[in-house]
């Protein structure tokens, strides 16, 4: 047996590939939508991927299954758990073979049997792995998003961000459940989830890539709980607040995403594009560093800095996804890298981008201000706070008198500030800081400037409180 990791940092996303080396078959367990990775390990290893796999319909990423499928040849096993609203809608395709708990298959010598692991959704399924040319206890199970290492996944999703009322608690007693369940299988099996540090899939991930289920046992506080009550209390408080994109990643994995043979190319466009574009209405994205679009940007683009390993999660939060996406490039030669950051969440509808070289003529600047700049000036009237963190970092700690507003919710609650004062917007970094402070610039206030360091700076030279922040957009 054969076992080969793929992370994807931006995502914060695994999948894996097990291969058995007398048959030379493979498989692939959640994979994202580029499926190029894979085919090169498959090839480098001298096998062929003829079974692909997922643990439920994902909420943050687009689903590679059907990509490799497309590229392979082939078979697809699909969760037929869950209730009517979460089968997937092309099950019905000839590769596709519809899974239950209790299933198995066998991929040459590995076999895989079926557990149903509902909570984190109701079609959850992971996967216990056997090497039966050498044992004949299973080594593993993939766990998806129902155990990660030291914590489990969070069971609100569905309600947060896919509008399924009152399913959060549902799904937090059938978390409960299946980590019971859990507690009853061999300490030694090895746990490989499909989540690191930094998902919104749960709250308090691991950055390491594997664990033990006897590890978690002692460990993750999700085993800690006798009592199923005080678990589902536990389970619910305190997530993070779930990216608006999720609702979209959900209806695309569950219909079918999809092939990125069949997406148009886009087109490098020109200045006078551009131009249009914006006056238009049409939503741009630089996707340039902090210090490149503060000292000069075309007004009514949006900034996004590729830097930051999370920036397609906020492209997520900001998007929208019935309308064109156009995009300025951070470097010439970044089309390839950037398309497929775009496609992995579901960013098909690209009909162009645009270099850094349109960049020559009717720009302007973005202002920004250090901590102890901006300390020297709060006296001030008519300066407004914003904080665009999340709810725990706010009630962590923030300035005196910040306004509370977390990223993702800015475009709705912006008619909510006035445009006759100085608006300055903060987070834990500057990065978050200065995208809020563009949007709030291309939307037309004219007096904004972002605080360009974070919280060691700002807690230095500001009065700071700690406290649920009571202006917070509910998550």
């Amino acid at each position: 047996m054969l076992l080969r990791y793929f992370y994807d940092e931006k995502l914060a996303q695994a999948s894996y590939l097990v291969g058995c080396a007398a048959t030379g078959e493979a498989l692939v367990v959640d994979p994202m939508r580029n499926v190029t990775p894979y085919l090169r390990a498959a090839e480098k290893e001298g096998l062929r991927i003829t079974h692909v796999t997922e643990t439920h319909i994902h909420a943050d990423f687009v689903s590679g299954s059907r990509e490799l499928s497309a590229a392979t040849g082939a078979t697809i096993y699909l969760s037929d758990m869950g209730d009517a609203n979460w089968k997937y809608g092309y099950a019905d395709e000839p590769n596709v073979i519809l899974v239950r708990e209790g299933d198995s298959w066998k991929v040459g010598n590995i076999k895989v049997d079926v557990l149903h692991t509902p909570g984190h959704t109701p079609e959850h399924i992971s996967f216990m792995i056997t090497d039966t040319a050498s044992a004949d206890k299973p080594m593993g199970i993939f766990t998806g998003d129902f155990l990660f290492v030291g914590d489990v996944g969070r069971p609100d999703l569905l309600e947060e961000a896919a509008g399924y009322k009152g399913t959060k608690e549902v799904g937090a007693r059938q978390q409960f459940q299946t980590v019971a369940r859990f507690k009853s299988l061999p300490d030694y099996l090895q746990i490989w989830p499909g989540h690191g540090a930094g998902s919104a899939c749960g709250k308090a991930l691991g950055a390491i890539p594997s664990t033990t289920l006897g590890y978690e046992k002692l460990f993750n506080p999700a085993f800690a709980f006798e009592r199923e009550d005080e678990f589902v209390r536990w389970l619910l408080d305190g997530q993070p607040e779930a990216p608006k994109y999720f609702a979209q990643m959900k209806k695309i994995n569950k219909l079918g995403p999809p092939l990125t043979s069949t997406l148009p190319t886009p087109v490098n466009f020109d200045r006078a594009a551009l131009d249009a574009v914006i006056e238009d209405g049409g939503q741009v994205f630089d996707l340039r560093n902090r210090g490149q679009f503060a000292f000069a940007h075309v007004p009514g683009t949006i900034n996004v800095p590729t830097g930051n390993n999370t920036y397609v999660t906020y492209l997520g939060w900001l998007v929208d996804y019935d309308r064109p996406v156009y995009i300025l490039l951070p470097s010439v030669d970044a089309e390839r890298e950037t398309l497929a950051d775009l496609r992995s969440i579901g960013i098909d509808y690209v009909p162009g981008y645009f270099s850094p070289e349109v960049l020559t003529h009717r720009t302007q600047a973005l202002p920004v201000v250090t901590a102890r700049e901006l300390a020297k000036r709060l006296p001030q009237n008519g300066i407004v706070l914003v904080d665009v963190r999340g709810k725990s970092e706010y009630a962590e700690r923030h300035i005196v008198g910040a306004r509370h507003i977390p990223l993702g919710y800015l475009p709705e609650q912006m008619k909510t500030l006035p445009k006759t004062s100085t608006i300055v917007t903060l987070c834990a970094s500057g990065y978050r800081s200065q995208i809020a402070a563009s949007l709030l610039q291309a939307a037309g206030f004219e007096n904004v400037v972002a605080l360009n360091e974070g919280v060691e700076c700002w807690s230095k030279f500001l009065p700071t409180e700690s406290g649920v922040a009571l202006e917070a957009v509910a998550a």
